[in-house]
């Protein structure tokens, strides 16, 4: 009896410190609320108390499924992780600032998180500098060891940060914190960036207004509307996908990603989606596209639907009529069951006639042009 009263009060005071980390953790987010909730509730994806996707997606896995991939998670696998720290570039900020604005800089730091520079407007995409892609400080999906990591402070003045959905994977509270409190306010002896402007998917301002950003400096799209950062169109379109941060907000914010029209360059950045018929449909309304940013990893078959294998990837590159297609969301995060370097092997296994050609950069490394011959397949010789 003794017992069974220890285990209650041990039960309810861990769902207890549960609900309250939820409802006061900083890294949680917001919620919508006001204006920007009735928006989210005017959307045409809006019904049942929740957004949908366009088209039926199964996310429903069997309990026993579920425990299964925890466990597989919790415990490891062997070649989930690299064995040893991968070799990255030192990013070089003056040779960034360098590129001229006639041409395309590229600069991948893993995962989804590329610096890009269209017409001379710096774009960050989805960007995850903190330790951990998780709700939690001290457990979830660690980084990989890499020989540097990427910081807010070795960044060049940013311009844009895109924001595609509110997913720990791609919204930092770290990051985000340090890009407003660091880099706007000129602190750490770094040069302020007091022109940053966040686009995102809407109902994502909510996060970062919590987290002390200037709402004049949030932008919140819909699917297929436009905002205009100087000569560069930005268009979010529709993914395969879904939200949430919290026990209860799933379905809560949008989820897309950004079609970027320059005046000489098209550049697509897909973040994270199951293989969808809108790919084509984008690729007929803005393409074709110089270079499209497609995920490529932290597939599996229990949720095929929301992410896409390596096959899919080069189907999606071509739906979109991309000229050349860049790999990410792989190389920073076990998020799936499959061996960290899979995603690109696969991909490369796939014929040259059934996808476009292949930019793989670095990490770190900086491009100033859209050259699949610049590629390295720096992850070949690593275990």
């Amino acid at each position: 009896m003794i017992l069974l009263l220890v285990l209650l009060t041990l039960t309810v005071l861990i769902t207890l410190a549960l609900v309250l980390y939820f409802r006061l953790a900083p890294r949680i987010g917001g919620d919508p609320t006001g204006d920007r909730l009735a928006r989210i509730r005017a959307l045409s994806n809006f019904r049942d108390g929740r957004l949908h996707n366009l088209e039926p997606t199964d996310m429903n896995m069997p309990f026993t499924t579920m425990l299964k991939v925890m466990w597989t998670m919790l415990r490891g696998s062997k070649g989930r992780e690299p064995e040893r720290a991968i070799p990255v570039v030192s990013f070089d900020r003056e040779a960034w600032e360098r590129i001229p604005d006639h041409e395309v800089g590229i600069a991948w730091f893993g995962h989804s998180c590329v610096l890009l520079k269209i017409d001379g407007i710096t774009f960050l995409t989805d960007p995850v500098f903190g330790e951990r892609a998780s709700t939690f400080t001290f457990a979830g999906p660690k980084r990989f060891a890499y020989t540097e990591h990427m910081r807010v402070s070795m960044l060049p003045p940013v311009d844009v940060v895109l924001l595609s959905h509110d997913h720990y994977d791609h919204l930092c509270y770290e990051t985000i914190y340090g890009l407003v409190v660091l880099r706007m306010s000129g602190a750490a002896h770094d040069r302020p960036n007091r022109k940053l402007r966040f686009i995102t998917a809407l109902g994502v301002g909510a996060h970062l207004e919590k987290w002390g950003v200037d709402p004049a400096r949030i932008t919140e799209l819909a699917w297929w509307q436009q905002a205009e950062v100087g000569p560069v169109k930005v268009t979010l379109t529709p993914t395969r996908h879904f939200t949430g941060r919290g026990l209860t907000n799933r379905f809560s914010t949008l989820w897309g990603a950004f079609a970027l029209q320059g005046a000489r360059k098209r550049i697509f950045f897909g973040a994270d989606s199951g293989y969808t018929a809108t790919f084509k449909e984008v690729g007929e309304r803005f393409g074709p596209f110089d270079l499209a940013l497609l995920e490529c990893g932290a597939y599996s078959e229990h949720w095929a639907q929301i992410h896409m294998f390596p096959e899919e990837t080069a189907q999606a590159a071509l739906d979109l009529k991309a000229r050349v297609l860049m790999p990410i969301h792989w190389g920073k995060f076990a998020l799936g069951l499959h061996p960290w370097k899979e995603p690109i092997e696969r991909i490369h296994q796939v014929p040259e006639h059934a996808r476009p050609p292949l930019l793989t950069p670095r990490i770190g490394g900086i491009l100033a042009a859209i050259d699949p011959a610049r590629s390295e397949r720096w992850w070949e010789p690593l275990a």
